[in-house]
């Protein structure tokens, strides 16, 4: 778990300089149609509807795993007021914006255009994930490819720098794994 952290947040560091020193990492498509309300559904996966909605059914369903799904429930919306904060704190611009990639610093006020960094969608993907691939382990591919769908969402549609993902989504795995370590819900 440490190494995998380890390379994305590597990996990260490295495109976030190649990204503030202009080298070109978006990609600037135009999807239409299904395929745009399609992709658009998909990156919202472990967003505000999709969290609570995975917390009831396994309430509903997996009556041995209760615990486990109110604290599911509540870290993704806790790893999504992390990434709020880290947004306003740091002020990057998004792609296609003036600005593009700039870190502008901290601010109280909401605005979006300048809230890149790291992607709270991918942040809340990959926590809700972690989550649930260690309650499931069956359908764990399932929980992933949804993970790194919404991701790369976030990147393909021009939402996100390479590098707000992938800080967005090492945030939300240190902090599902570091949950779970402390609640024993992991191995060793």
């Amino acid at each position: 778990m440490l190494l995998t952290l380890l390379v994305v947040l590597v990996v990260c560091a490295v495109l976030c300089i190649l990204e503030v020193r202009g080298v070109r990492t978006t990609l600037e498509l135009n999807f239409k149609g299904d395929v745009k309300r399609e992709t658009r559904w998909l990156a919202q996966y472990g967003q505000s509807v999709c969290t609570p909605l995975a917390g009831i059914l396994v309430w509903q369903i997996d009556v041995a795993h209760r615990k486990e799904a109110a604290v599911m429930v509540v870290t993704v919306f806790g790893v999504s007021i992390v990434a709020m904060l880290l947004k306003r704190l740091l002020g990057r611009v998004r792609p296609g914006r003036e600005g593009a990639g700039k870190f502008l610093g901290p601010t109280l006020r909401h605005a979006n255009w300048r809230e890149s960094f790291p992607s709270s969608h991918s942040a809340c993907a990959m926590c809700l994930s972690a989550f649930l691939a260690q309650l499931y382990p069956q359908a764990a591919i399932t929980f992933w490819v949804l993970a790194i769908l919404c991701s790369g969402l976030r990147y393909i549609l021009d939402a996100h720098w390479p590098s707000d993902v992938l800080a967005g989504s090492a945030l939300g795995l240190a902090c599902a794994w570091s949950v779970m370590r402390a609640l024993h819900m992991l191995p060793g």
